[in-house]
């Protein structure tokens, strides 16, 4: 599959959301998922996927395959090196593969699987994996639907039990990575300018390249099925080692997402 987003109409095989005042057209070989203006309190979403009409187990992407993406953003990826600042994107945006864990309503239906170029900006605290900071710019795989999971469900609600009680993040933070079966490497990619993204997504391991140069390797990715999506919009999460787990949206606006030409096609 090639999409070089050559006009209107998008091709039949992406359903896009415009949620709230975003906005998703094609001008100048380019697909734009932008919006305006979104507020605190309202989810403003601009988005593409090929899994809206299908039920999770006909999902269509199974290992081995490669993904290659060129795109740019509006704003800088806010960085833990204190690049970005204020002027950053806000919310978050990304594209790559995963499972839809969640209903309409934001309910949790299963435990999440990804392997995709995500982002996501302050006050976002994802602590998937000891070490890394709970937002930036990122090659990230997730893997959580998955029988070692379920193993690693009561120790890890012991350790956090034990964080909240202690402070001692340490022990539940492992624990929080067990489960969720996350890996992942912050990238220093300047996201306002042109780059070529590529993923390997294979049974043993996933492999995440900028510009031709291989910048991640993850052992154990999803084995799928799993859709594909890109998006932008104003959300942030909290899901941190002591427990805490919540969401929300942000005051935003106007940024854009821009992908020049996608292609997934079997390794």
């Amino acid at each position: 599959m090639r999409d070089d987003f050559d006009g209107e109409p998008l091709d039949a095989r992406w359903t896009p959301s415009r949620i709230n005042g975003g906005e998703v057209a094609c001008a100048s070989s380019i697909l734009r998922l932008s919006f305006d203006q979104a507020t605190e309190g309202r989810y403003t979403d601009a988005q593409i996927d090929d899994y809206a009409r299908l039920k999770r187990a006909s999902y269509p992407w199974h290992p081995p395959l490669r993904m290659e993406a060129r795109a740019r953003a509006s704003h800088p990826a806010a960085h833990p090196n204190g690049t970005g600042g204020r002027f950053a994107l806000v919310g978050t945006a990304g594209f790559g593969f995963w499972n839809l864990p969640f209903s309409t309503r934001g309910q949790v239906l299963r435990l999440p699987d990804a392997v995709w170029f995500f982002y996501a900006s302050p006050p976002s605290q994802m602590r998937l994996v000891p070490g890394n900071p709970g937002w930036g710019w990122k090659a990230q795989i997730v893997h959580a639907q998955r029988v070692g999971a379920l193993a690693a469900g009561l120790p890890t609600l012991a350790a956090v039990a034990w964080a909240r009680v202690s402070g001692d993040q340490a022990p539940a933070a492992q624990w929080v990575q067990r489960l969720s079966g996350a890996r992942e490497s912050v990238l220093d990619t300047d996201l306002t300018t042109w780059h070529d993204y590529r993923l390997e997504w294979r049974r043993e391991e996933a492999r995440f390249w900028v510009d031709g140069s291989l910048v991640f390797t993850a052992p154990n990715p999803p084995r799928g099925p799993l859709g594909f999506v890109a998006w932008i919009d104003n959300q942030y999460a909290i899901a941190t080692p002591r427990g805490a787990l919540h969401f929300g949206t942000l005051n935003a606006g106007p940024q854009w997402l821009e992908i020049d030409s996608l292609t997934i096609a079997p390794l």
